[in-house]
């Protein structure tokens, strides 16, 4: 039985415990609700011996799989910043514990990211033992396109992807189809979308010895799949990834991209699209991630977003921050022409972006303050 929301099913089959995202309306866009069922049901079969590994996946309005999720539930954010809902911390502080729970799970999580996987949905896959992708995965952290960063632990994530690879997907919110999330180390193996019903039929018929049997059995029949996907690199691959975004600062790497190859153009544009202030704090998030635990990334990260909704040092709150605005114009009015505060790369300082990283919180207050790695 649910204890916070019906968006969530769960249940236990002999030695593995279920879960399905159920919110398909908003492609499982999680709510406080949802963070709240998935922390409970975790910390109960953490503590449960007879359960040996955990299982997730999303659904769509067709049903099972499809869509896995698309992140936050962002018209949430815009409403509870305008409102001043206090909820809205809650949601950032329990939705980061998740990440981190899932992350230090002691029994194997597997998540099947079939659809979508975007922002939250990263947060609660990439600490899985097993990622699972399918040739209709959509993954991104798009976080720059709503003035936000990338969070849920996205400093710590992305930048463990090879070389600049990070940046690169932070700055950019460039969406990786299918099976090249394996080629930058975001996903483990490719399964046939259409073998998802029989594997997840698979494994609740079988008795499971141990929660290495299951994540064994679910690589093995990964096995082809992930072969072809791996035998194909994508051609976004082969561009200068590392030496664009291994420049200092965004504004060299703006400058760097003044060629008219088909990657500079498309690379180019998709940074202007961006709040020009948020592509200089992800940058920062990114290069400082790099040397974090997860749990001090966390810590980092609750800080930055405490500062997008009240960025008091830039005099701004509310509908005047580039959060609120990002999410007004992509997803409230849909108009698509955000009013990015400064609107050029060029006019950021490090004066804007630095005290994003300065706590509001003395260490010992800190919400996340218990988080240990």
């Amino acid at each position: 039985m649910s204890t916070y929301t019906p968006d969530v099913h769960s249940e236990r089959v002999g030695h593995l415990g279920l879960i399905t995202l159920n919110r398909p309306k908003a492609l499982n866009a999680l709510s406080l609700a949802m963070v709240r069922e998935l922390r409970h049901v975790l910390q109960q079969w953490q503590d449960d011996a007879q359960v040996r590994a955990v299982v997730v996946r999303g659904s769509n309005k067709e049903g099972p799989f499809g869509a896995f999720c698309a992140g936050g539930d962002i018209r949430y954010f815009h409403q509870a910043a305008l409102s001043g809902d206090f909820t809205l911390d809650d949601f950032f502080t329990e939705e980061y514990s998740l990440n981190h729970l899932i992350q230090n799970y002691r029994k194997p999580y597997i998540a099947l990211m079939d659809g979508i996987v975007m922002g939250g949905g990263m947060g609660i896959s990439q600490g899985a033992a097993l990622r699972v992708v399918t040739e209709h995965t959509k993954m991104a952290m798009p976080e720059t396109h709503i003035g936000l960063f990338p969070d849920v632990g996205g400093g710590y994530f992305l930048s463990r992807c090879p070389g600049h690879l990070g940046e690169y997907l932070a700055l950019t919110g460039h969406v990786m189809r299918g099976g090249e999330s394996l080629h930058v180390g975001l996903a483990d193996v490719c399964v046939d979308a259409a073998a998802l019903p029989a594997l997840w039929d698979g494994l609740r018929q079988q008795e499971w010895a141990s929660g290495e049997a299951v994540v064994a059995w679910v690589r093995a029949q990964s096995q082809v799949a992930t072969t072809h996907a791996l035998a194909v690199t994508p051609k976004w691959l082969n561009a200068p990834i590392d030496a664009v975004f291994g420049l200092a600062t965004v504004a060299e790497i703006e400058q760097a991209l003044q060629g008219q190859d088909d990657w500079s153009v498309q690379t180019r544009k998709a940074l202007h699209h961006q709040s020009p202030l948020m592509l200089c704090v992800t940058l920062e998030q990114i290069r400082r991630g790099r040397h974090m635990c997860l749990a001090d990334d966390l810590r980092m990260e609750r800080d930055m977003v405490r500062h997008c909704f009240q960025t008091d040092h830039l005099s701004r709150r509310g509908v005047h921050s580039e959060t609120v605005e990002g999410i007004r114009a992509l997803a409230v009015d849909k108009d698509h022409t955000p009013k990015w505060q400064p609107a050029r790369i060029a006019d950021v300082t490090p004066e804007m972006v630095l005290p994003f990283f300065t706590s509001p919180w003395p260490e010992a207050a800190h919400p996340l303050r218990d988080l240990r790695d």
